[in-house]
């Protein structure tokens, strides 16, 4: 399952925190972060889901 999550992390970063943690408070960081740069927004996907 985490494979799809990555995957889904890479199209669209929000997306993939989203399928992990939910509307929490990752979910809108990474929402923020993507807006100022597609890069910080995929290293903090990437992040959230590996950490769980």
């Amino acid at each position: 399952m985490d494979i799809i999550r990555i995957i889904f992390s890479v199209l669209l970063p929000p997306v993939g925190v989203f399928l992990q943690v939910g509307l929490g408070m990752h979910f809108w960081l990474n929402i923020l972060l993507t807006l100022l740069g597609y890069f910080p927004g995929l290293i903090h996907a990437i992040y959230i889901i590996a950490k769980k």
